[in-house]
């Protein structure tokens, strides 16, 4: 059953206090590029793995797809910061960036979902 407004809405402000304190965590340990890099791949990762597994199994429920998919996985990632560093650099670790950014990015939704539903179609 789906959560109601006040519900939804305090459990999607939770799972994003909990993921910008995370992404704050990362750019600690992995300041830059590095950093955004690693938090928007295992993000893309486990925003494929909810995804999934919560529109195929019931597994993982509505809240708690609220709480980790659109709170915490939508603050823990960053695509604005992503956007900046890469023109912050040059150009050609900027193009480097974005086609590693973008192709380990679809690889690791891709790697999630297949462990839900498995192959590769």
């Amino acid at each position: 059953m789906a959560p109601s407004r006040p519900a939804a809405i305090a459990l999607v402000a939770l799972g994003g206090f909990v993921g910008s304190i995370a992404r704050y965590g990362v750019t600690l340990l992995a300041p830059g590029l590095g950093g955004t890099f690693l938090v928007n791949v295992t993000g893309s990762f486990a925003l494929g793995y909810v995804f999934y597994t919560s529109s195929t199994t019931d597994r993982i429920s509505p809240r708690t797809r609220l709480l980790v998919a659109t709170g915490f996985l939508s603050s823990y990632t960053t695509y604005s910061m992503f956007a900046f560093e890469t023109v912050d650099v040059s150009l050609m670790w900027g193009l480097l960036n974005v086609l590693g950014s973008y192709a380990f990015g679809f690889g690791a939704a891709i790697l999630g979902r297949r462990l839900v539903v498995g192959g590769w179609r």
